[in-house]
């Protein structure tokens, strides 16, 4: 087996050596296969260098990218953060990233000091899904196929992920625009609140676009098959840890124009609702 990448090494962007002067970092770079950055990797690491000019007291409750060009797997990248405003309770950062001058994401966040108010969620009912604990991973159905690229890319990810419903790996046995998946990092991961924020936010992107292409029958393994993510909002609503089970509920309400849109939420195995996403991504099936 491959040894997994180092979840806390990829987003520890601070430790990376080549900060030039303020407010500018790199990131670590992880290749990929196709050779492309992967969106999440992006994500996490601008989280990461947007957090290190806020206050500690001050944690993430939102973000908002946009993916503007594909980025090159194997080079580092640089992240420009702009302090563009810091209030009485709340702070606001702008953050570019760069490869050879050129901008591949821009991404604003926004962080909050604790602040107690009026609490609700849409409740859910854990007692009726699955667990974890009773769901094949990944390796333990394709470990056999591990010496292909494209498969060590999805077997050997820092996460693991669990689908209630089957995976789309190599078939879609139901056409459906929804899908429940249970995740957690391989590792203990011993952090701050802001890393585990931005471990969900590598995590939310491995699984986006696949609401999209069950509904339409599109394994990952079809030949031909592009897909790319074109934006992504995220929002954290409650504490968690991305070492411990989450279960990732999505669904995708529409796709047209080459473009499907897909939304998710994170629950804590008590049903507590942590985290929010959205993206929409460019997805171009065969013969569609």
């Amino acid at each position: 087996m491959t040894a997994f990448p180092d979840l806390l090494a990829m987003l520890s962007v601070l430790d990376s050596g080549a900060r030039t002067r303020e407010d500018i970092l790199t990131g670590p770079a992880f290749p990929t296969p196709h050779g492309r950055s992967f969106g999440g990797q992006v994500l996490g690491q601008a989280i990461a260098a947007a957090g290190t000019t806020v206050p500690e007291d001050r944690q993430i409750h939102s973000m908002h990218a946009y993916f503007l060009r594909p980025g090159i797997s194997e080079d580092r990248m640089t992240f420009e953060v702009d302090r563009i405003h810091d209030g009485r309770s709340f702070s606001t950062r702008r953050v570019q990233a760069y490869q050879a001058g050129q901008v591949l994401m821009s991404l604003i966040s926004s962080f909050q000091e604790d602040d107690p108010g009026v609490e609700h969620q849409e409740p859910i009912d854990m007692s009726q899904i699955p667990g974890p604990e009773t769901l094949p991973s990944v390796w333990e159905k394709y470990g056999h196929l591990a010496g292909d690229g494209r498969a060590s890319w999805i077997m050997n990810r820092p996460f693991d992920f669990r689908h209630v419903e089957s995976d789309i790996i190599l078939s879609v046995p139901e056409r459906t625009n929804k899908q429940r998946v249970w995740m957690r990092s391989r590792d203990t991961f011993d952090t701050s609140a802001l890393l585990h924020a931005a471990a969900l936010a590598f995590a939310s992107d491995y699984m986006l676009l696949e609401p999209v292409a069950r509904q339409h029958g599109v394994p990952w393994a079809t030949p031909g098959m592009r897909a790319a993510s074109l934006d992504h909002a995220m929002w954290f609503h409650r504490p968690f840890r991305v070492d411990e089970w989450l279960l990732y509920e999505l669904d995708s309400p529409t796709a047209q124009g080459g473009r499907g849109l897909a939304h998710g939420r994170f629950y804590d195995v008590n049903g507590a609702l942590v985290a929010s996403v959205s993206q929409e991504s460019m997805f171009r099936a065969p013969g569609a």
